[in-house]
């Protein structure tokens, strides 16, 4: 059986999917609200069931291989090759997960082909997670929902040391954008349509930045904010970036692409003021901010933002025409050698 699995482009409210699951514990948390879609770049793999063993056969973004991982589907095994990190823990963390709910066998999963950019912000651990859930469930016939699906591959991912929020798994809707809402434990998913294509530019920086960090100093500012800096972040995550989510639903069903700009700027600019004073030696971003901020993109762009746990990874811009998405491409390889730019359409 062969499985394609995006990546997931979190186009407003990055963060505030784990801050609004902090409700349950101070309802004075605004609920957290994303609008996720798709990337049209992922991870594509050939699968098929295997009585005992764990195979995987993973292939990079740039075409370097792994040696494959083999190991026992046993539940020790899983859980310490899961709880150790690295690049193969996701695979044995979700593996963990099905064996412990539905005692299920192994797998053989080759990835054959993987064109979206790795730690840059766009879920590809998730997307492996989700890619695990999705083999499981159709090889072993399990009947299960996508909302299932992506419960399991996050509590696979949540196996690791990752600190991701439950957004990541959004990616198991393909390219469709969706609004999630997370309040307390419930989540309420919404798929929306756009009624005019909508053309945007993803770029990988071509730099680093370390999420973990990230997502360690700001939830450090949840439940309850001890100093300022904790009570901006959580007005950023939570008022703020509610209003602009929300606003940004109505342009997406519209096809507002200036309108979107706008919000992105607003919301880079909300972020850079509320948020970045947490974690400034990861969020002070100053690629990200360079392309921003590079006028030879202005004609062709209505405006852009960063992406995931923000910082120095990916960023989006969102451009008026397919023509423009591809200029803005050109510019970006010619200014900036060092990044990559990738296009995504979100079609009507």
């Amino acid at each position: 059986m062969r499985i394609f699995v995006p990546g997931r482009l979190c186009l407003f409210g990055e963060h505030s999917d784990w801050a609004g699951e902090y409700r349950r514990i101070n309802p004075k948390i605004e609920k957290g609200y994303t609008l996720i879609v798709g990337t049209n770049q992922g991870i594509y793999a050939d699968i098929k069931p295997n009585s005992t063993e764990l195979i995987i056969r993973p292939c990079l973004n740039d075409g370097r291989h792994y040696e494959p991982l083999r190991l026992p589907m046993e539940s020790h095994t899983l859980l310490c090759v899961a709880q150790k990190g690295g690049f193969f823990s996701y695979a044995a963390g979700t593996a963990y997960q099905f064996l412990t709910h539905y005692g299920v066998g192994g797998l053989e999963v080759d990835n054959y082909l993987t064109d979206l950019p790795i730690q840059k912000g766009l879920s590809s651990s998730a997307a492996f997670c989700v890619l695990m859930a999705r083999a499981f469930n159709r090889l072993y016939d399990l009947k299960m929902t996508i909302r299932e699906e992506m419960e399991l591959a996050y509590q696979g991912e949540r196996t690791t040391p990752s600190l991701c929020g439950r957004m990541d798994q959004a990616c198991a809707y393909g390219n469709r954008p969706i609004l999630m809402i997370f309040d307390g434990e419930q989540i309420n998913i919404r798929e929306l349509t756009v009624s005019k294509d909508l053309f945007f530019v993803i770029v990988d920086l071509g730099s680093s930045k370390d999420t973990q960090e990230i997502l360690r100093r700001l939830n450090e500012c949840y439940p309850v904010a001890t100093n300022p800096i904790g009570e901006n972040v959580q007005k950023y995550l939570g008022s703020i970036s509610a209003e602009i989510t929300q606003t940004a639903v109505e342009a997406i069903q519209l096809g507002d692409a200036q309108l979107l700009g706008a919000l992105m700027t607003k919301a880079q600019a909300e972020f850079d003021q509320y948020v970045v004073p947490a974690c400034p030696e990861e969020l002070t971003a100053k690629k990200l901010h360079l392309l921003l901020n590079h006028e030879p993109l202005f004609p062709y762009i209505f405006g852009g933002k960063g992406v995931g746990s923000q910082g120095d990874g990916t960023a989006q811009l969102i451009v008026n025409s397919q023509e423009s998405q591809t200029k803005a491409i050109e510019i970006i390889q010619r200014d900036f050698p060092q990044m990559q730019a990738l296009q995504l359409t979100i079609s009507r």
